[in-house]
Order: C-alpha cells, then structure tokens, then sequence
C-alpha cells in the first residue's frame, strides 16, 4: 500500500478514494495533495519525516480549529494528533501569495486585517509561543545532531540580548497567533486572506506575527506601514512599531535555527544550509543598523 493510499485508509470520508484522483501541492516540509472527489476538493497533509521532533501535533490541531472557528483558516475536516494527518477544504477561487503579490497593498491590509481577526477573535491556543526557549531548543537539538552553526552566531546571539531585554521588560499580553506567516500560508480571495497551517500556532505578541510576515514577504516600508495600519485601524503606537521591527531580527535570528536543523534532517525540499544563512546575515544587517537602536528604545517608551 503506498503512502497515499494508506493516508486514505485512516480517513472515513475518503476511505477506499483512488489515490490516482489526488495531485502534489507545494511544501517545504509535509506532503499535500490536492484531492478532487467529484462533489468537493479538498487538501491532504500528510507530515513529513522529522517534523514529530519539534512540533506538538495536539496543540496545532487545536490552533488549526480555533483559527478555522475565527474565520481565518480553512475549514479543518480530519485531524489525527498522533501524527498531524490532516484534511482541510480547498479554499476556491484564491490566491497562493507570495513576494510578488505582496507588492499590492490592498493584499497587504488584507493580511493585517486577517491577524487582527485571528489575535482577537480566535479562542486561546493550547501553548504559548516562547521565542527564546525555542531558540534554546533548536540548539539542544542541533546539539545532539552535532550540527554546525552559520559562522558567527554565537556572537549575534550574544547581541540580541538587548532586544530579548526590552522585549521581555514591556511584555504583552499574548494571544493567539499563526508563529509561522510564511508568504504560501495566506491564500487571497480578493475579498480575505485565509491564513493557513498553524504547525507552530501559539499565544504569542501580537507583533511577532506582523514584523516575521514583513521579513518572509520582502516587505519595504510602504508594506510595512499598509500592514501597521489595516491592523490597528489607523497610524500604529511606535512602541509597537519598535516591537515589530525587533521581531524582524528575532525570527530570521529563530528561522536560522530551523533550517540548519532542516539541513540536519537531510530535507531534500530546498537547500536548507542556503536558506539558513542568508537568514542569519539578514538578522545580522539588521540588528546592527541604526535604525534598529531607535525602534529599541522606543519599545520601552
């Protein structure tokens, strides 16, 4: 039996479905596929090899539903926590974003709209996101592994400090959150953003999901503040501004981590040691601009 087949067995709806009907979607980590069973399509997630290490299949699912029940992801139909097999509804008639499409404004207050939905709307997550304790895990992991480091990283690590300190001495209330805003999880209607996979959904500051967004769409300073103001309605605090900008450096400084550990896992989706360098030098750029040190100290203003 293949995998896909077998991946059909566990699934009452599509139990004995002809595997030959369903066609590969795109990921970096998991496996999708499009399934069209005459009357509706839907997605197939099948996880992939790995991922049970560092991602809580229990805690995604209730993300995943919340977020769904909040209008913001598509409808979750099959959900097995024991791995993360998962049967979403096709979103039709939208849009798989990407840098590109990110270039349109109106597609980028959509998005704000969506997380001001999600951060307020959706009930609680059942975990909180811990930026620096998952910096602390990644390492014990890649520890383990014997996994190599960019060159370089200890000494950022160490300089980020500052940010950590201003960050966790005017600490937000947290709220639930997507964590993981890459450009292909946000699916455009024209009308709304779907806001899909919630792999590492958390309660988290709201900022985080706006400043990692900026930083996986390529978002310049027009984007940016299209973002800041479709989520809060009008011109944004600076403070909060500060904190999106310091999640910026944050999450390229986390997503280094998670593809060196990629790399580890021998991931054949992309060249993961690549990806995460040129994450780590764009964290490095960033946190030693000048720039930087005055959205820093506004976060505490």
């Amino acid at each position: 039996m293949t995998e896909l087949a077998a991946a059909f067995a566990r699934i009452p709806f599509l139990a004995g479905f002809d595997p030959t009907a369903a066609s590969r979607l795109a990921g970096l980590t998991n496996v999708n596929y499009l399934v069209d069973t005459g009357t509706e399509r839907l997605v197939l997630r099948i996880p992939g090899a790995g991922t049970s290490e560092y991602i809580d299949r229990t805690a995604e699912e209730v993300a995943a539903r919340s977020a769904a029940a909040a209008g913001v992801n598509a409808e979750v139909l099959f959900f097995d926590s024991a791995d993360g097999l998962m049967v979403t509804r096709f979103v039709d008639g939208a849009a798989t974003m990407n840098p590109d499409r990110f270039r349109d404004l109106d597609a980028v207050a959509r998005a704000g709209l969506a997380f001001r939905q999600l951060h307020t709307a959706a009930a609680p997550f059942a975990v909180d996101f811990h930026l620096f304790g998952m910096i602390d895990d990644y390492k014990r992991l890649l520890a383990e592994k014997g996994a190599a480091l960019p060159d370089g990283y200890a000494a950022a690590e160490a300089a980020a400090d500052a940010t950590r300190q201003a960050l966790e001495a005017t600490a937000r209330p947290l709220v639930p959150s997507h964590c993981d805003p890459l450009c292909e999880n946000f699916l455009d209607t024209g009308r709304r953003m779907v806001v899909i996979d919630y792999e590492y959904g958390g309660n988290n500051d709201p900022m985080w999901d706006l400043g990692d967004l900026s930083v996986e769409g390529l978002f310049g300073p027009e984007q940016d503040a299209a973002l800041l103001r479709a989520y809060f309605g009008g011109d944004p605090p600076a403070n909060e501004v500060g904190r999106m900008v310091a999640y910026k450096a944050m999450c390229d400084l986390l997503w280094t981590l998670w593809g060196v550990l990629q790399h580890a896992n021998g991931n054949p989706a992309d060249d993961f040691w690549a990806y995460a360098v040129g994450r780590f030098e764009r964290c490095r750029a960033l946190m030693s601009s000048a720039d930087y040190q005055v959205h820093l100290a506004s976060i505490g203003a």
